[in-house]
C-alpha cells in the first residue's frame, strides 16, 4: 500500500503544479478573476493532498491496521471530487458541478480522521 500511496501523491503532485502552471499562464484573461480564484483553491487543495498522500505512503509501513489505508484512498477521492469539480466548474461554468465539491471536502475530512484514528 505504501508504493500506491507514494506513486498517487506523486501523480497528484505532478499534476498539481501542471494545472497551477496552466492556471497562471493559460486562463488568467480567460476566466472572470471569481472562477480563476475558484481553480486557484482546486489547485491548493490538490497540493496539500498530493503531499497528504506522501505523508501516508510513509506511515503505511510504520502502522498497522486499516485506517491508514482507508486515509489514502479518501484523499484521492478528495483530490478527484473536491478539486476535480472546482477545476471542472471553473473552465465549463456548469454551476451544478459545485454540488460535487462538498463530497470531495467530506472526503479530505474523512481521511484526516483516519490518520487520527491511526493515531490512536
Amino acid at each position: 500500500m505504501d508504493r500506491t500511496f507514494l506513486l498517487a501523491g506523486a501523480v497528484a503532485g505532478l499534476i498539481a503544479v501542471a494545472f497551477g502552471a496552466f492556471g497562471a499562464h493559460g486562463l488568467r484573461g480567460r476566466l472572470t478573476p471569481d472562477m480563476l480564484a475558484v481553480f486557484e483553491t482546486g489547485v491548493r487543495y490538490h497540493m496539500y493532498h498530493a503531499l497528504a498522500l506522501m505523508l501516508t505512503a510513509a506511515l503505511a509501513t510504520r502502522i498497522e491496521g486499516k485506517a491508514v489505508a482507508a486515509a489514502g484512498w479518501f484523499f484521492i477521492a478528495g483530490i478527484v471530487l473536491f478539486s476535480g469539480s472546482l477545476y471542472l466548474l471553473a473552465v465549463t461554468g456548469v454551476t451544478i458541478l459545485g454540488a460535487i465539491t462538498p463530497i470531495g471536502g467530506v472526503a479530505f475530512l474523512a481521511g484526516w480522521a483516519s490518520l487520527a484514528i491511526a493515531a490512536l
